[in-house]
Order: structure tokens, then sequence, then C-alpha cells
């Protein structure tokens, strides 16, 4: 392996503070993290127009926002960046405030007892989307929103708590579960400043008229800021001149494009990466979308009321919480546990509940308490947690002058601090760092980690490097040992964002959903919390078998040479980036960073002679296909010559679909290499009878309900196939 020179102080004590927080119990002081307020704005009862689910009955849904707070010096917050620098309270904490909603069963002795706290994608909640095969809402006031029934028909309680600082309380025109933070100040009140990059991606379908960016300007001094372009990732970027562009106005939040420069009206395209840097200030402390996860599900779990008398609408109901997300969210919960959040805060001591707030922490059963060798009580906020479409990465959060929304693809948001080590959860030393560390460590150390369910789509492992999840990154080319308390599962062939029109990519986009597979992991994570019965073993690719291979060349990754369709292997490579000598303490100070190699090996799925994915949960989709389905796509924007090549980049979040030919005859006729439809189904009744076989082995192995076994069978039925 290369070496690498990193700046002096790259390993600071944060990650340590994190892990040994458990044991600090002489600095800690008597204020705790908590929800001091719940103010509930609507009820809703009984919403679903009314509709009534199973044995839980009918359901009502309450929206409002909590009031909380933090004691920036107990270690266990103290991570949070910044948080020091926040304006404190009466109280000497740190208060925040978060948007919330819950979906629970009017009568809750009929409910099944457990939350399904749901964190909201760029303020969108998703978890009806995701199990309820229902369209995806802010609010559930309309009637069919929710979808199936089927969380609400097995009783969960749905609870959407806000975290993002990119959704704001209270702005005009803002829609979703937002926060208020505070921003963060020097010791003399002055603003905190420092360079940031901000990233506009164009496609062909749009031409947007600003940029609008995350912290104001600190100055209007255009020499101070600059702003590139480039087509492909690749490309190295084009500086513009200063007269290109101006800010929009005096807010300093926002450019635009200047008259006469890129067409008239001008705006920004098409189909480019824009990248603009400049020294932003007062940033916002984003880190505190932990806490407010964390607090939030404290509360419903064991207060009785707030500080103010405000009931808890779920006080002693809650057996057992459960996190569900997916995409960003879930690379949040990858740093909630990194940094330690599953672990409840509570000051030294405090065991009886705070000013006003009664707990309910009889039934220890309830939440697997743990106390350590000095005796104090460790609890978790999430039981379980199930995560689809987190990838290998953590998320642009935890950082002065967070950027939340951003995420690493091979074509977008590469220079964004997400992707670095620890990637695992397992606890291994990276020699190119020096860092020894693994995600679990925090959870670890206070024995407060939860059972965990990692799902990805194929397309995680070419646009987010999603391999190094479960490979050694150490250039061995060995996969990592299985966990306890963690599994780890590839929807076969599967985009990361499903869809059917070809739109910006070059072919028809991959329709394949996980919502049939999540019913059934979800149902396993149950069991596996409630009563111990263990989820199926991890369905993921490997090296040791050959069904994780690198992406080049063509023939060895085993995707086919199909007609009209290109393949050029391009995915995100294993970067190491330097941010500055400040950035393990969450401070980038070297914006855009600088590009050090490409030291960890990256890994993609093996697909069969189709080129279908061979390993992970293959749904009758892919092991009875009508098609070739891929996690990856490639942009229908022009390509770039480089070196004599063109190069195109990767089309983010898609997939593609492409369709086998009716008959051999047809094939053969174009070059096609796969199988006929007629080739492979003698008729229609042997293409299902295939579809009930794979579909029943799904559902003996518990990765499909049988719900959804019988309805892959009846969507077979009524397939004109071949």
């Amino acid at each position: 392996m290369n070496s690498y020179v990193l700046p002096s102080g790259r390993y600071s004590g944060r990650l340590t503070l994190a892990v040994t927080s458990a044991l600090a119990l002489g600095i800690v002081s008597p204020a705790s993290a908590r929800v001091t307020q719940m103010t509930i704005t609507t009820v809703e009862s009984p919403t679903f127009s009314g509709a009534s689910f199973g044995s839980a009955g009918q359901y009502e849904r309450i929206e409002g926002k909590i009031t909380g707070e933090v004691d920036p010096t107990n270690p266990q917050n103290a991570v949070i960046v910044d948080v020091e620098l926040a304006p404190r309270n009466p109280n000497g904490t740190v208060s925040y405030s978060a948007a919330f909603q819950i979906i629970r069963p009017i009568d809750l002795s009929r409910g099944n007892h457990r939350i399904l706290f749901d964190l909201p994608n760029r303020g969108g909640p998703l978890a009806l989307s995701s199990f309820n095969d229902s369209r995806p809402s802010n609010n559930t006031t309309t009637s069919g929103s929710a979808g199936n029934g089927f969380l609400m028909n097995q009783g969960y309680t749905l609870v959407e708590g806000a975290w993002d600082i990119t959704v704001l309380q209270g702005t005009p025109g803002s829609t979703g579960f937002g926060v208020t933070f505070p921003v963060a100040k020097n010791r003399d009140g002055s603003s905190i400043t420092g360079p940031t990059t901000e990233e506009l991606v164009v496609d062909t379908n749009g031409s947007p008229a600003t940029l609008p960016l995350t912290y104001p300007a600190n100055s209007a001094d255009q020499s101070k800021a600059q702003l590139s372009v480039r087509a492909n990732y690749g490309d190295a970027p084009m500086l513009l001149p200063s007269s290109a562009w101006t800010y929009t106005d005096a807010s300093l939040r926002a450019i635009k494009l200047t008259s006469g420069n890129f067409g008239v009206p001008p705006s920004f395209g098409p189909t480019a990466l824009y990248e603009f840097t400049y020294i932003a200030k007062d940033p916002i402390v984003a880190g505190l979308g932990f806490a407010a996860v964390r607090d939030l599900a404290t509360f419903l779990r064991n207060a009785k009321t707030d500080d103010n008398g405000v009931a808890n609408p779920m006080a002693g109901d809650v057996q057992h919480i459960y996190s569900y997300c997916l995409s960003q969210p879930c690379r949040t919960m990858h740093d909630f546990m990194l940094w330690g959040f599953n672990e409840v805060e509570r000051a030294h001591g405090d065991h009886d509940g705070d000013r006003g707030r009664d707990h309910d922490d009889g039934d220890r059963d309830r939440n697997d308490d743990r106390h350590d060798r000095d005796g104090r009580h460790h609890q978790k906020a999430f039981d379980g947690v199930l995560n689809w479409l987190g990838g290998g990465s953590g998320i642009y959060m935890n950082y002065r002058f967070a950027q939340p929304t951003r995420t690493h693809r091979q074509h977008i948001a590469r220079w964004t601090p997400e992707f670095q080590f620890p990637f695992a959860n397992q606890r291994l030393h990276d020699p190119v760092t020096g860092k020894t560390a693994g995600r679990l460590d925090a959870c670890e150390e206070s024995d407060t980690c939860p059972k965990i369910i990692e799902m990805n789509s194929e397309n995680e492992y070419w646009a987010k490097a999603g391999s190094v999840l479960t490979t050694d990154t150490r250039g061995r080319d060995l996969d990592l040992d299985e966990l306890r308390n963690v599994r780890y599962y590839l929807l076969a062939s599967a985009p990361h964002g499903s869809g059917t029109a070809a739109g910006i990519c070059q072919q028809l986009q991959n329709p394949i959903v996980g919502n049939q597979v999540l019913r059934a992991l979800l149902t396993d994570l149950d069991e596996w919390v409630s009563t111990g019965r263990e989820p199926p073993k991890n369905r993921v690719p490997r090296r040791a078998d050959g069904t994780l291979a690198p992406a080049l060349p063509q023939s060895g990754m085993g995707f086919p040479n199909i007609p009209g369709v290109t393949y050029n292997g391009i995915h995100h490579t294993g970067d190491l980036w330097d941010f500055g000598p400040k950035f393990d303490d969450g401070i980038v100070t070297i914006s855009p960073p600088i590009l050090l190699g490409t030291p960890y090996p990256v890994f993609v799925p093996k697909t069969d002679a189709d080129g279908n994915d061979i390993a992970g949960v293959r749904t009758p989709d892919v092991s009875v296909p009508l098609a070739t389905y891929t996690g990856w796509a490639l942009r229908a924007s022009p390509a770039t010559e480089t070196g004599g090549a063109k190069i195109v980049d990767g089309c983010d979040a898609s997939g593609q679909r492409l369709p086998f030919q009716k008959t051999k005859a047809a094939r053969l006729a174009i070059g096609d290499p796969r199988l006929s439809l007629e080739e492979r189904y003698a008729d229609h009744a042997t293409y299902v009878n295939m579809v009930t076989q794979a579909a029943q082995k799904l559902g003996q192995e518990r990765l499909l309900l049988d719900l959804d076994v019988q309805a892959y069978i009846a969507t077979a039925q009524g397939a004109a196939v071949p």
C-alpha cells in the first residue's frame, strides 16, 4: 500500500471522548440532555379518514415541536462540534427545537407497544412509503395515505423526529420536519468564519437561476471567492472569472450568473458541476441533530410529562424503539453510533428524573439497561436499527459549516467529508491514517449497541463505495468477520432510487424497490430484539467466493456485452482527502480539499451471464428475470475526451432495466447474448411455477412475508410471459 503524508495533529481526542464518556463520571455536571418542553400544535383523531386497522383499531396523528437542552460540558455532548461555542440559556445549557409527529393507535393498549422512529430524509418521512407502499407525504390527512396499512395492522406507533439543519422551522416555503439550532460564535461574540464549498449539480433537464448557499458569505468582496465548472467529476475544473457571477442580494446567501456570459437570461448549465468556494460565517451547531433524535426517543420511552406538565403521548406504553431510515438519515445513524449517541445521556446519580419529569424505569427488560463496572446506569435510545440504503459512509454533519444535505456518489459531492475511516462497524487499524477505530466503539464500551440491520442496493456499491462496510480496507482483499449484533444484506440488482423512464440516464431506469424485503426485515428485527430469535445470516457479495469483484475488467465483473449498452466500470473510488490540520476536531480549513490518493479498495457485486447480481437477496424479479437489472447507470450527458477515451459519469442514484428479447430470432438478429423470454420459459405456467418457487423459498428464509409471497405469485399469474 502507498504511504500518504498527512498533516500533523490528525488524531484528536474527539472520538476517544465518545468512547470513554461512560467512564468519565467525575466531570459530569448535574444537568442532563433532555426534552424540556413538548408543544403540541395539531391533533387529528382519528386520522387516515377514520380507517380501522386490525386489532389496533383507529389511529390518530399528533404534531408539534420539542424544545430540548444539552449540557455542553458533559462528555457525551462535548463531541458535538462547536457546542461549547453555542449560546447558553440561564441553566447553562444549550437549547434547540425540532419538529415531530406521532401516529399512534387511539387506544394504545391495542397497539404492539413499539415505536418505529422514522428519521426524515431532507425533512420528509418515508416509513409509510417503504412499508405501507403509500405515496410519500409530510402528513397523513389525505385519504389513502396509509397505503396497505402494514405498520398500522402490526400495531406500530410511527414517530417522525427532525434533525437536519437544512430544513428550518417556520421558514416561508419550507416543507417537512425542521429544526432550529443555535449559531456558534467566538468567545467575544464575533462571527466564526471559515472556508467552505457549495456544489450545484445541473442536468440536461434543468437550468437553475441561482446557487443557494448554506451559510452567508462573510464578505461581498468577490475576490475572496471563486466559481468553477466541469462536466464530469474526473474533468479539471475550469475557473470562471469573477465578472461571470455575483451575489443575488445583500444577504450573501446565493449567487447568480451575470447577463451575457451564459445565455440570456443567464442560468446555470446545461449538464455541469459548479463548485463555489467562499469564506462563510455563522456556522450552525448541526451536530445537535444527534442529540435531538436521542432525546426525543428517550422522552417518549421514559417521561410522564415535560417540565410544564404537558403529558407525554406515549407515557408508559413503550417497550421497544426501532429506528428506520432511507439513504441520507442512515448515514446520520452511522455517525449517531460513531459518536456514542445511542447511550441515553444522564447526569451522574440521576436515576429518578429531572426537574418536573418522572421516569418509568421499573421494567428494565424493556430496554436491556446495563450498569458498567463503576455502577453507572446505561440505557439505549434505540433497541434496534434498520438502515436501508445507508452505504458505507457517514454524513457531513458533525462539522463546522456542515452541509448534511450533500451525499457522495461517483459523480457528485466527492469533496465533502463523508467518506473516511472508520468505514466498518468492526474495530480495525488503518495504516493509512494511523487510526484504530470502528463505528460501534462507543456503544460497545457502554454496552448500549442496538441490534442493527444494514440493507443496501447494488447502487451503494457502485456510487457510494459500499463494499468498505464489509471488507478489510487495509489492502488485504479480505471479508470482515461477522458481528454478533449486526446483519448485512444486499438487495440484488436494485437501484438507490427506482424509476422507469430514462430521464437523465442512457437507458430505462430500474423499477425495483425494497419494500417487500423491508417488511420481512422489520419483522425479523422485532423478533431479534424482543425474543432473541436471530435474523437470517448475512446475504452480501464476498471476496472469498468471488461474488465481490473489481469493476474492471468487464469480463472479470461478469457483465455481458449487451448491444446498445455502454459499460465503462466507472464507480466511486476509495479516496483519501486532506481537509486540513483541524479536521479531526470537525473543522475544515482546506476547501476544496486536496486529493492525496485512492488507498482504499472498492469492489462491486459480480453478475451472472444476464448481468444480474449473483449474491444478495435475489427477489423473483432477479432470480426469475424478464430483464437485466443493474444498480448502476450512466448519464446521458455529453462525454468528455480524456486520453483519447470518452468518459461518461455515473447516473447518480439510478439503475437500469434492460429487457430481454421476446424471441430467439430477435436476440440473434441484434447479437444479444442473453437468452430470450421464449428460451427461458416454455409457457406461462412454467414462468408462474418458477416465480412461485422463488418467492416461497424467500418466505421460508424469512426474507419475505407471506403477503408478499402471494403478491409476487399473483403478479406472475397476470403477466404476459413468455
